[in-house]
């Protein structure tokens, strides 16, 4: 029997199921170090971690990862039975960190559809050492340990085996409850697959686990599975248990030989052995049926495709509400009836957007927590004892801004602890504390998003920094009139490196530089401030999404712009008298005695401006980090949500144009360039 189904689905749930798990696994590990054991139930934590993944990468013919899993399955199976008293558990987190590694750069291939070639021969050995060390004088595998059942109840209604000839085989009957998904049929279906290694009498209820109907069957009733095998109890028991998605076993032998013919009686009738749990076995009633409704989902896992494709439908929504609302032809019409039912439907509409942008929202909590390890490892090839303290993880961003953030925040960690913090000898010198702490803070700012990275290290100094990147050519003003956020900022130049020596970790001037360039991709800015001998604290602003930003409409010439909220300062009319160049040739605009530069859109990007002169037109000053800068425009429009539509790639690379973010839908259907400030800063 064969059944003709996509492998995709399946694929994209084991690399998000796997990944899940191995994030949790390594967050565990973590945490059990510093208390420097395992507990009963961490080892039970650990334990189910591997048991999944061990099912779920056997089912999906990814054996080098399912061997794994299996032996580190071995390990702690002996340790939660046998609970050593003697524990190297220093060892057993560098091994078990070495193992998810592995695990997650297979899983990294398997999802950008590569071949998971690597090979765990290597981790399978030194787990068999440390299982060897463990035990002592003892060698070989642990003995499975729970207790069979036997039941002379009837087996349901099934299929008669074709051949049952073998008097040493022993009958096993099996009910599988999977994860109430709708594919229950599937995984019926790969669990019969899987059987016929296994052995050649069996029989199975639905017969037939092609009809979509059947995952219905299964839902309601299981899935119902009788085999004759000369294996032993616990190893059929363990081969079912190693299902995916199995939400419950109930397993039981029977006594006699399999059926010859088929049997007219219900299904729930034998007592049968729970889920090795070593839960007791369960009787139940000819009229009971498994209760769904502890085990109804109350959280689903989307495509963030699909997530995007909603946001952009809802976003299409508001664009067509504006157009409508806002259309010409409808000035001067008294229309209350229509102006009533607008203001409803804009109700909804604003109702509807913000139901989908929460959808989208993620806690920074899984992007934080991932610094553990990343500080972990270092602090020990550093030889510094550091603590991570992790603030504020539950405030939440878009799914994409996640994305964007997960390599600064890598590189700002690595930085701080790196250049950042003392040698353990210089810190006690300077009667500091120990362990040293890097802070990863995060907290709402209106609408924006605030993540401090802060270490209580020796500081930044500013004059090396400026010798530094006088000797590299990075100044290009007076040092006399650097502000200190503007000495700071120097190392975000690319090629910028205070290190005197290449190491594992800096020394190359890169990183900081990506820091800076995937911070403003999103419209984020980034600040330095710092104490030298106390510490530094570096700032990320960035939004809370890229889908949608309130902004304020310009107009030059004939042309519209939006620029971002978050980005302006001030808004002004000033007078000719007031602008001055400086030896560059570039025009300065002086606002209560301090000097900003001063850019004209239209000359930026060649458009013909409804006048020159200053009293005509408006300035808006805006800034980006610890830059601010003036733009000089025909008109002020006013304030409205735009709805960011990302510039097609042969505009963004052919025309390599500056200072443009993306374009947005105005109600008029006339198109609004979105400006990134960050660009005019360059």
């Amino acid at each position: 029997m064969s059944i003709p189904f996509d492998r995709e689905p399946m694929m994209d749930m084991y690399i998000f199921e796997t990944t899940q798990l191995l994030e949790q696994l390594e967050s565990a590990l973590l945490n059990y170090e510093k208390e420097r054991s395992f507990k009963p139930a961490s080892i039970n934590e650990i334990f189910r971690i591997m048991h999944t993944i061990k099912g779920s990468s056997a089912m999906m013919l990814f054996n080098e990862i399912s061997s794994l899993a299996h032996k580190i399955e071995d390990l702690f199976y002996y340790l939660r039975e046998h609970k050593p008293e003697f524990v190297d558990f220093s060892t057993l987190s560098d091994l078990m960190l070495n193992c998810v590694d592995f695990i997650k750069v297979e899983t990294g291939k398997i999802k950008n559809r590569e071949e998971a070639d690597g090979t765990a021969a290597e981790l399978i050995r030194q787990l068999a050492d440390f299982l060897v060390r463990l035990k002592g004088e003892q060698n070989g595998d642990v003995p499975f340990s729970a207790p069979i059942r036997k039941s002379h109840a009837e087996v349901p209604k099934l299929k008669p085996f074709e051949a049952a000839n073998n008097p040493a085989a022993n009958t096993y009957r099996a009910v599988l409850y999977f994860d109430e998904d709708g594919m229950e049929n599937i995984r019926a279906f790969a669990v019969i697959h899987k059987l016929r290694e296994w052995s050649d009498e069996y029989s199975h209820e639905p017969a037939d686990l092609t009809q979509n109907e059947s995952a219905n069957i299964i839902r309601e009733n299981g899935f119902f599975v009788t085999l004759r095998s000369e294996r032993e109890a616990a190893e059929i028991h363990g081969f079912f248990e190693s299902t995916l998605f199995l939400r419950r076993l109930d397993f039981s032998q029977l006594a006699g030989e399999a059926p010859a013919r088929e049997h007219e009686v219900e299904r729930n009738e034998a007592p049968v052995l729970q889920e090795a749990t070593y839960v007791p076995s369960v009787s139940k009633s000819a009229d009971h049926k498994p209760s769904t409704a502890v085990s109804q989902q109350t959280i689903i896992s989307v495509s963030i495709q699909k997530l995007d494709l909603l946001m952009d439908l809802v976003g299409e929504l508001v664009i067509s509400e504006a157009m409508v609302t806002q259309n010409p032809e409808l000035k001067g019409l008294q229309l209350e009836s229509f102006y009533k039912a607008a203001r409803q439907h804009r109700k909804i509409t604003g109702e509807l957007q913000d139901v989908v942008m929460s959808i989208r929202m993620v806690p920074l909590a899984q992007s934080f927590h991932k610094m553990n390890r990343i500080v972990r490892d270092m602090s020990r090839k550093l030889e510094k004892d550091v603590e991570l303290v992790i603030i504020g993880e539950e405030t939440e961003v878009d799914k994409n801004i996640i994305e964007h953030i997960s390599d600064p925040l890598m590189h700002l960690i690595r930085n701080s602890l790196d250049h950042g913090l003392e040698p353990p000898e210089e810190r006690r010198s300077k009667g500091k504390p120990e362990p040293a702490t890097v802070t990863l803070e995060a907290r709402n700012e209106g609408g924006e998003v605030l993540i401090l990275i802060r270490d209580n290290g020796r500081g930044l100094n500013k004059t090396k920094i400026l010798e530094k990147a006088s000797q590299n050519g990075l100044i290009h003003k007076p040092e006399g009139e650097m502000t200190d956020g503007e000495i700071y900022s120097l190392i975000f130049l690319p090629g910028f490196s205070t290190k005197d020596s290449v190491s594992e970790f800096s020394g190359r001037g890169v990183g900081m530089d990506v820091v800076t360039r995937n911070i403003e991709a999103i419209g984020g800015t980034i600040s330095v401030d710092s104490q030298l001998g106390e510490g530094t604290t570096i700032t990320l602003k960035i939004p809370l999404t890229l889908a949608i930003v309130n902004g304020i409409n310009i107009k030059v010439g004939d042309s519209q712009y939006t620029i971002p909220t978050t980005t302006v300062k001030e808004s002004f009319r000033t007078r000719t008298n007031v602008i001055f160049s400086d030896p560059a040739g570039n025009e300065m605009l002086m606002v209560r005695g301090q000097c900003y530069p001063l850019i004209r859109i239209c000359d930026f990007y060649k458009v013909r401006p409804a006048s020159t002169l200053m009293e005509d037109g408006i300035v808006i000053m805006v800034e980006s980090g610890s830059k601010t800068v003036c733009l000089f425009a025909d008109e002020l429009l006013g304030e409205q949500q735009a709805v960011v539509k990302v510039l097609p790639p042969y505009i963004k690379n052919r025309h390599k144009i500056r200072g443009i973010t993306g374009c947005t839908l105005l109600g008029d259907g006339s198109v609004s360039l979105i400006l990134d400030v960050a660009g005019f800063m360059s």
